[in-house]
């Protein structure tokens, strides 16, 4: 996957705070200290609109569903 460098206004004390992991090496470099935060942070916002998604399912319903997918006979699947 392509990058782009991109320059953002942070503040001070967590710039010091990231500067402090890069320095104890859990990060090689700024960027990947902020880059990893931002990916952490979407993949998160993602999740929680899924488990949104999720709530307004009726699982009486979606049970029914299922059901409905077990009760044909085994014959007619196909084989994979």
């Amino acid at each position: 996957m392509g990058k782009s460098k991109v320059a953002i206004t942070i503040d001070k004390d967590l710039l010091t705070g990231i500067d402090e992991l890069v320095s104890r090496n859990q990060f090689p470099n700024r960027s990947q200290a902020i880059e990893e935060a931002v990916q952490e942070k979407l993949d998160r916002l993602r999740r929680t609109r899924l488990s949104r998604e999720c709530a307004k399912l009726e699982p009486d319903f979606e049970q029914q569903l299922a059901d409905e997918g077990l009760t044909g006979d085994l014959e007619e699947w196909p084989e994979y």
